[in-house]
């Protein structure tokens, strides 16, 4: 007898078209990133501080604001500015921060305190550029529209140097990583001009041209070659050549409004010391420049155009300022080495098996109720519960006139008031007080009597008790108490209208006195 045929299925799975990730990419992607609550106007510019914890700060608007780099929550905010402020710097020692403005003044800060210590008054117009020299703690750089690029000495606030050169606004600016008297300057005249201080005639010793108005221009760490932006493309001079073109990076599709330097890494590792540059365009895209190796190596999307970025010096954070106020910050998580943390072998442990539950086990029907939310859950919260008070429980009944006398033998005026209003809009207060009996009649009027002068409640209370009286004239006139209360409320009310009175001619001798004594 012959076995049945069992059909054959293929032992090979077809391979994924989706291309793995290189290393770099993974890196990369590691940064969480986070939206930081939408703010009024552009992110102008970012600056991570030199100093640990490496807090950055942000400008826009007519603000100044700086963030926690560990938690993305604010920390200060600076509100000196008279119009848009930008161009954050933070000094190397992280304790000053200094930063341009429409009007054209230069303001230095102290990061703990906020205030404002100095104030520098040279140009003409919008300081779009404030930068200070790595290691120089006494100088300042600023570029503004009026074309003009101007040293100062921060602690005289006096303008040293005027460097003239530039034919249209000067945007962007950096010092030299390894020589505090050299930077570069970048114009909407399409040109980058290198500076140095120490030039007795005060012109720029080299110029490249660009080709586009200059948004950004970035020393790369090495102090030999500059990384200019503008335009759609990004392009790599060698300075110690004389101004060379070494590459020109043209991936974005719009004009690229900021560059910075980003280290891969830490200082130990496979990866340290590999440097890349990081460029943001209006066309919402970030990309990742390897420039030892001339090829881009990373690139990632964001749903607004970008206007700033910055780089954290201890390689955790990256923080992009978008055109609509948002900001994307983004943390990177850093494993525990655990061979670092337990140098000693001590052997293999073998981790603990976890327990499957299945519907014949209680806790299968009650797992994932002590899970917490992550950061990016929406939580729907369950509405608390109204407790009502019996009053209103009452006229959610249309019980009108229980609901009256519950409120009147309560101690809170505002009840009674909210009550009397709410039969108001259903019509139904005269109503009530024509069905009132003797008894809650004498509670409803001794209330008016204590609180109808009452300023907040005398309008409406008034009121009531005029139709009140109107209405149970008879039942008043035949009890005696209830004729005590009207005489008590009649008391009250001639009282209220004499001090009314007196309050007027006081007010009458004092106004003529209180003009007098103002024009004097």
């Amino acid at each position: 007898m012959t076995e049945p045929h069992i059909p054959i299925k293929p032992n090979l799975k077809p391979k994924s078209r989706q291309p793995s990730q290189s290393p770099e990419s993974k890196y990369w992607k590691s940064f969480k990133t986070v939206k930081i609550p939408k703010i009024i106007a552009s992110i102008t510019s970012i600056d991570f501080s030199p100093q640990p914890p490496h807090h950055f700060a942000t400008t826009h608007s007519a603000s100044l604001t700086i963030y926690d780099s560990q938690t993305f929550e604010l920390k200060s905010t600076v509100s000196s500015f008279s119009d848009v402020a930008y161009s954050a710097t933070f000094r190397s020692d992280g304790r000053l921060l200094a930063a341009g403005g429409e009007t054209g003044l230069v303001q230095v800060f102290d990061v703990k305190t906020r205030a404002p210590l100095r104030q520098l008054q040279g140009h003409a117009r919008a300081v779009r550029l404030v930068r200070y020299p790595h290691f120089d703690k006494l100088h300042l750089l600023s570029g503004g529209d009026d074309s003009l690029v101007k040293y100062w000495d921060v602690t005289t606030q006096t303008q040293l140097i005027d460097l003239k050169g530039h034919k249209d606004y000067v945007r962007c600016g950096s010092c030299s990583p390894v020589n505090s008297d050299l930077f570069a300057t970048g114009s909407y005249d399409h040109t980058v001009k290198i500076w140095d201080v120490k030039v007795s005639s005060f012109s720029s010793v080299m110029e490249v041209n660009h080709g586009n108005p200059v948004e950004d221009v970035v020393f790369l760490p090495s102090g030999g070659l500059i990384a200019t932006a503008g335009g759609n493309s990004v392009k790599i001079w060698d300075v110690i050549g004389g101004g060379k073109l070494v590459y020109s990076m043209e991936n974005h599709n719009k004009t690229v409004t900021s560059i910075t330097v980003g280290k891969v890494g830490k200082d130990s590792g496979d990866r340290s010391q590999q440097f890349r540059l990081l460029s943001v365009s209006l066309d919402g895209y970030m990309k990742v420049f390897d420039y030892s190796k001339l090829k881009v190596t990373h690139s990632m999307r964001f749903p607004a155009p970008l206007l700033s970025i910055g780089y954290s010096p201890d390689c955790s954070c990256r923080v992009i300022g978008t055109s609509n106020g948002i900001i994307f910050a983004g943390k990177r998580k850093v494993k525990k080495n655990a061979e670092s943390e337990f140098p000693i072998n001590l052997g293999s442990i073998e981790a603990p098996k976890r327990q499957i539950l299945r519907p014949s086990n209680f806790r299968y029907f009650h797992r994932g109720q002590s899970e917490k939310p992550s950061e990016d859950d929406y939580l729907v919260k369950e509405p608390k519960k109204l407790k009502l008070l019996e009053h209103d429980m009452l006229l959610k009944k249309f019980r009108h006139k229980e609901a009256l006398v519950s409120a009147l033998s309560g101690k809170n005026p505002g009840h009674v008031v909210a009550v009397v209003e709410e039969l108001v809009a259903r019509k139904k207060l005269l109503k009530c007080v024509s069905n009132l009996d003797m008894e809650e009649l004498g509670l409803l009027l001794r209330f008016l009597q204590k609180h109808s002068t009452v300023p907040r409640y005398s309008r409406l209370l008034m009121g009531l008790a005029k139709e009140v009286i109107l209405t149970r004239t008879n039942d008043i006139n035949g009890s005696d108490d209830l004729k005590g209360h009207v005489l008590n409320l009649k008391r009250a009310v001639e009282e209220e209208i004499r001090i009314q009175k007196t309050l007027q001619e006081i007010q009458g001798i004092i106004s003529p006195l209180l003009r007098m004594a103002g024009t004097s």
